[in-house]
This record gives C-alpha cells, structure tokens and sequence, in this order.
C-alpha cells in the first residue's frame, strides 16, 4: 500500500484485517462474508440478498461497490496488473523509477501519462498504443496539446503502434528489490505479432473503467458517465437513502484516503438521517422537517466560523 500514511508499504490484505478487527470491537456492527446477489428498494427501506440465498433488510444503503478495469484482451496483461502493470504514477511510480517504462493505452491517453512520468519518474519511455493509431487519436492528442509531438521528441519518447500478442513478466519485482531504495526491479518483455519483443521494467496503463458490480444500476441510481452520481450532497445518490461512495462514485479520485474519507462522510450524513427519522417517529414531527432543522443547524454553524474568521481578519489588519 502507499499513499496512506502510517501505513506505506503494509499488505492491503493486513491492512483490510487490522480494520476489521478494530471495527469488531464495536458491536453493533456485523459482518456477513457473502456477495450481494439482489439489492431492491422495499416500502421504508431496502432488501439485499446474498449468494447463499438470505435476505437481509436495511433502512439506508452504503454502496461501496468500486470500479474495474478495463483490461483489452493480451494475455499477461491481466496476471500482472498490480505487479509491475500499474495506473497511477503517484502510488507505484516511486518503486519503479529510473527504470525502463512502457506506457500501454491510446495515444491520446497515453499523453498525460507521460507528462506525469517524465523527468521526476523516468527517462526512458515507450508508448505501447498496441495498433490504435488513427486519425481520431492524432485529432485527440493535437487538442490536448498541439505540440505534442515537439514534446514527445523532447522527452525521447518512442511510439510503438504494432499490436501486441502478449507481455510476460520474466522478474518478478516482489522478490527482487532493493529494500534500502525501496526499488522493484520488475522485468518484462512485450511480444509483437509481427515476432519481435522488447523490454520493460514496468507499465503504466490508460483504460477506461466501469462499475465493479451491477447492484447501483439494481437500486436505479443515476450516473455521470460511469460513476454513481453523488452530487446531490453528503454523497448522496439520486435515490432516497442510498449514498455512493469510493472509486465507484462521481469525486474522481481513486485513492484508499478518499475511500476512507467518503465512507466517513456518507456515514455521518447517514446516522443523522436515521437519527432524525428515529426523532420524528417519537416526536410525532415529519423526519422531513427534522432533516430541515438540522442542515439549518449546520448552517448557522458554518455562518459563525466564517464570522469569527473575519472579525480575526479585520483585528490582524488595524495592527
């Protein structure tokens, strides 16, 4: 793992036990280790059935169902995505600097991941476009940039647009590393069908992605793009009582702190929905006007932070 501070470099999987043992200590919270095969609105609240066949009722849905990848098919391509084949230059890039570099994707793509890469990561760059070249790609890319063909020569970047039959990783970079550097020396070759092959250390990866699983197009929620529409506030969905959340919502940002930070938004706004409901059920008043009160509450808050703010402001500048 990287990017999540006091925890660079632990195993996600020791990552994901150590929270689960720590949520467990609360308890009122329990974990079912089963794939939601049906998830439907129901009078109040939701129902979700899981693989074994239960069904589970709730009165608010978190979803935190994730993105995918869209891997074209080249065999390798798949087996060593996250081992040596990544996307984000700032979460693996550090492990693989110096080092020779394939970028794999569309030309236009592919652009931004070498303007990201070159000069604090690599040098030495290739761009795999893997037969996609075409009059719509250099169209693309001269709207990003029309001088990008000035930069890729400054950069010594080459283009390679031969298709690709398959990449194999011949070093696995898990096992040879320099732990003093933090460096993976990962090593790859990429085959063309013409019969020739180069190598790489690494690659970075342009691919479009997709909802990881069916269940926010189960519940009917809406979509920018690909992502769960969560602009409606508190990441809220357009759903009643449904939030999105992580990668698979429309923030865009793919990061674990993201991840974290949006389960612990979407989670408070949640509490204080059932919260107002649980209130309006005993105190006879709609939840609806309860929820009004609150985000006024929330208001007035905020109004007299930004008053503080700038009476500071106006003290510091009579000084």
């Amino acid at each position: 793992m990287h990017d999540v501070i006091g925890n660079d470099h632990v195993e996600p999987a020791d990552f994901r036990a150590a929270a689960r043992t720590q949520i467990s200590f609360y308890n009122v919270t329990t974990f079912v280790d089963q794939k939601v095969t049906y998830l439907q609105p129901m009078n109040n609240g939701f129902s979700a059935t899981v693989e074994n066949g239960t069904t589970y009722t709730a009165r608010k849905v978190i979803l935190a169902s994730g993105l995918k990848d869209d891997l074209p098919n080249v065999p390798g391509l798949g087996d060593a995505f996250g081992k040596g084949i990544f996307w984000c230059p700032w979460c693996d890039g550090f492990e693989h600097r110096d080092q020779p570099i394939g970028v794999l994707g569309n030309l236009s793509d592919a652009y931004d991941s070498v303007k990201e890469l070159h000069p604090t990561l690599n040098q030495d760059i290739r761009v795999y476009s893997n037969g996609t070249n075409n009059t719509f790609q250099l169209e693309r890319i001269t709207g990003k940039d029309k001088n990008w063909n000035a930069v890729f020569q400054a950069y010594n970047v080459t283009i390679i647009d031969k298709p690709i039959q398959n990449i194999t990783r011949v070093q696995d970079g898990s096992v040879i590393q320099d732990q003093g550097s933090r460096a993976e020396f990962d090593k790859f070759q990429v085959y063309f069908t013409d019969g020739t092959f180069e190598e790489r250390g690494a690659f970075i990866t342009n691919y479009a992605t997709s909802q990881a699983s069916d269940l926010p197009s189960q519940l009917g929620v809406g979509f920018l793009g690909s992502k769960i529409n969560t602009t409606a506030g508190g990441l809220r969905t357009t759903v009643k009582g449904v939030w999105g959340i992580g990668d698979a919502n429309s923030d865009n940002s793919t990061n674990v702190p993201h991840a974290m930070s949006s389960g612990k938004t979407a989670a408070v706004y949640c509490h204080v929905e059932l919260a107002a409901e649980e209130l309006a059920r005993i105190s006879g008043n709609s939840a609806k006007r309860d929820l009004i009160n609150d985000r006024l509450a929330h208001e007035h808050v905020e109004q007299q932070m930004g008053n503080e703010i700038e009476d500071i402001y106006n003290r510091l500048r009579r000084r």
